[in-house]
């Protein structure tokens, strides 16, 4: 596992624990949260939600510069496949749809799920949430084995 991607969950997890993941602010978004709750992120795309780079977003991109590991570009992705997973219409405005309850908990469980999808796939290693391997076999017998405590 990468640096940039253990850091991001494990902001991410405190983050939707401590019920302090709000889509709507920039700050506390995924992207704001990955980026220890620094909302300058804004100024690299044109509105919330869009992988359209401004010119600030563009000379960053260009000259190689990452936060937190994150190009910008990679944290523009990375918002729209939250907010998109959580239910909103983009690019994120009043006029397009959004979810009733935005701070619903199973709404902002799917959007993060949704992120770490994409946060190994950018850095080329299977979902850590994928739990399907727990249940492969072969020749009718488990591949993995659990301990059952009580």
């Amino acid at each position: 596992m990468t640096q940039r991607l253990e850091q991001a969950l494990i902001k991410l997890y405190n983050t939707f624990h401590n019920d302090e993941l709000n889509p709507e602010c920039c700050s506390a978004c995924a992207v704001g949260n990955i980026l220890d709750n620094d909302d300058s992120w804004k100024d690299f795309s044109i509105a919330h939600g869009s992988l359209k780079l401004t010119y600030v977003g563009s000379v960053h991109q260009k000259s190689g510069k990452t936060f937190n590991g994150y190009a910008p570009l990679e944290i523009l992705q990375i918002e729209k496949v939250f907010l998109e997973a959580c239910g909103f219409k983009l690019p994120l405005c009043h006029y397009n749809p959004k979810p009733k309850n935005v701070r619903n908990k199973e709404i902002l469980f799917n959007g993060l799920s949704a992120v770490v999808s994409f946060l190994c796939e950018l850095d080329g290693i299977s979902n850590v949430m994928d739990y399907s391997k727990i249940f492969e076999y072969e020749k009718e017998n488990p591949v993995y084995k659990f301990e059952v405590v009580y």
